[in-house]
């Protein structure tokens, strides 16, 4: 039970290996879990770190205020006071856990800090106020905005299902608890429980204090302003290692963006970048040679032990080169590893591939004057699933979550409101690397609507390789973007139905090829649930306290002419 400078004692785990003798580097993880991240497996077992823990490195693992067997209160994802030294907050335990270490442990003086999402915050906050003896910090799958991109909300939309449990998971009590559902298949569940003002009036009694906030801040405020990492975040102080998942059902905004901005104030070339093929943490596993059914070719796992040991061993061994790339980058599709000296790679050019007739993709803008479109309804009371049934509970053994992402989208194709557009099959291979924007020109009759984009790799009609996965859909990048924001995030504005606007918003940065003989497909619909929570369709001022009868069907139209040319902006890169 270590004491903070409050006196508030931690619950603290510290491993030391029993045959080395010699001062050792310290790593820390901090968490709010009583699972691996508070380290109830030894290192040595533990395949995350266990190449580490061979090479003779102290482990020290803290739970955080208020959770497990920690003392003091529990306040989820609290912002940073950047400015204000006299504020106790997750850096100043962090500064007095290391103080502690230093005087108790037979350490080199240098201590490393890495975490796997909220782990990774707390990572991330260290660097930002850190200790002398810090040197060192790998923040992997962290927030970087809760409200625009990570965790509780996408472009404003709510993400309900992960938001419900979680929110309940972390709060109901001091340890980790799970909502006792009487369905095993949530879709109905979700769907039954009807708007989100039934949350508190049948279940939560305003008794978790997270859901409370979701429901006062529906709008990006100074609450999620504050909270959000990305906004604190900005000279690296200590070399800092980012890990991000192309897949990562949880994460995927966050690296990406605190990498890029931190790099904007990078004056001791301290900001580095990992991305690789993989959910939210996957490449802590033992082996990551696939997910879902995407074949990775090779344990990409091993790949990155080796190079998150090779950072630590460095930085607090002084062992190796120190020569380390600006972003190391697994390339989906052709499956290798590619080194950046700048990401977004500069080489790659913005290229425009635009919805035609036919439901037809191609890199030629329409020609035709007329008022052409493609139209669906949207009904909230039969919205589209973002997963086959069944919809578990989101961390449980038997559940889908971490895989979501590679789920074949033809189990959606043949529904009437999602709108497909695909290529001609590909004669040469397209690599796309940076950050994929779709432009929606579209109307709507209602006064708000959710739009859903995904860019999708269509396999073979016989693939060779596995005929299983022959036409498979594959998503190569997707979100969601609530209309009401489009013109601020900070005002939302009803929409006027009928009238043809552009919606533009960002699908994260991927690295992928388009193999030849491949297809490029866009999907877009207006519902995903129940990750997402279901718009009304009519604007009403907090959707969190709507009205059954708030809910109504409202048509699309997507438009394809020279007016109003919807496509999606892939920065394409030439290879040799």
């Amino acid at each position: 039970m270590v004491p903070m400078r409050d006196g508030i004692k931690l619950f603290t785990r510290i491993y030391v290996p029993d045959s080395i003798s010699e001062p050792l580097p310290v790593i820390i993880m901090r968490s709010p879990y009583v699972d691996w991240n508070i380290g109830v497996l030894n290192p040595a077992k533990d395949p995350y770190i266990a190449n580490m823990a061979k090479d003779g490195y102290i482990f020290v693992y803290q739970n955080i205020r208020g959770k497990q067997k920690s003392e003091g209160e529990f306040f989820m994802e609290a912002p940073l006071e950047k400015y204000n030294i006299s504020v106790i907050d997750e850096a100043t335990d962090n500064y007095d856990l290391i103080e502690w270490l230093l005087a108790n442990l037979n350490t080199n003086g240098k201590v490393g800090q890495l975490g796997i999402s909220y782990p990774g915050e707390l990572a991330l906050i260290s660097a930002i106020k850190p200790h002398p003896a810090l040197k060192a910090v790998s923040p992997q799958g962290t927030v970087a905005d809760f409200f625009l991109g990570d965790d509780y909300f996408h472009n404003g939309a709510f993400r309900l299902s992960f938001g419900f449990e979680y929110s309940y998971g972390e709060e109901a009590t001091k340890g980790d608890t799970v909502f006792n559902f009487n369905k095993y298949d949530l879709f109905d569940w979700y769907l039954e429980l009807g708007p989100l003002s039934n949350v508190n009036k049948k279940y939560f009694k305003k008794q978790i204090p997270t859901w409370n906030d979701f429901t006062i801040h529906p709008n990006y405020d100074d609450y999620w302003s504050k909270k959000a990492p990305v906004n604190y975040s900005d000279t690296p102080f200590i070399p800092i290692l980012h890990v991000g998942g192309y897949w990562d059902q949880e994460n995927r905004s966050g690296p990406q963006e605190l990498y890029e901005k931190m790099e904007k104030y990078d004056i001791h070339n301290y900001n580095f970048l990992v991305l690789g093929p993989w959910y939210h943490g996957q490449w802590a596993d033992t082996n990551a040679s696939t997910i879902g059914d995407y074949n990775m070719e090779r344990n990409t796992a091993d790949d990155f032990k080796q190079i998150q040991k090779d950072w630590f061993d460095f930085w607090l061994k002084g062992k190796g080169s120190g020569k380390f790339t600006e972003a190391e980058c697994f390339q989906t599709g052709s499956n290798v590893w590619k080194k950046y000296d700048s990401w977004p790679y500069k080489e790659a050019v913005a290229t425009k591939l635009f919805v035609n007739e036919n439901k037809k993709l191609t890199f030629e803008k329409p020609n035709t004057n007329k008022n052409v479109f493609d139209s669906y309804i949207s009904d909230p009371d039969n919205p589209i699933l973002y997963r086959n049934r069944p919809i578990q509970i989101t961390y449980s053994d038997s559940s889908d979550w971490e895989t979501w992402l590679l789920e074949d989208q033809r189990f959606v194709e043949h529904r009437p409101d999602v709108l497909s557009y695909s290529t001609d099959t590909l004669d040469e291979d397209i690599t796309v690397t940076g950050e994929v924007i779709p432009h929606l020109f579209a109307s709507i009759s209602g006064s708000d609507i959710d739009w859903v984009v995904k860019l999708i790799d269509v396999y073979p009609d016989m693939y060779k390789k596995k005929l299983s996965l022959s036409q498979y859909e594959l998503i190569i990048a997707a979100d969601i973007f609530r209309g009401r924001f489009n013109k601020s995030f900070i005002t939302p504005e009803a929409i006027i139905p009928g009238r043809v606007e552009e919606y533009k918003f960002s699908l994260k940065q991927i690295n992928h090829v388009f193999k030849k003989g491949h297809k490029i497909m866009v999907q877009i619909q207006s519902s995903w649930f129940p990750i997402f929570d279901r718009n009304p369709q009519q604007y009403v001022p907090n959707i969190f306290f709507a009205k059954q009868s708030d809910f109504i069907k409202s048509t699309q139209n997507i438009y394809h002419n020279k007016e109003y040319a919807t496509y999606i902006e892939l920065p394409i890169v030439k290879e040799n």
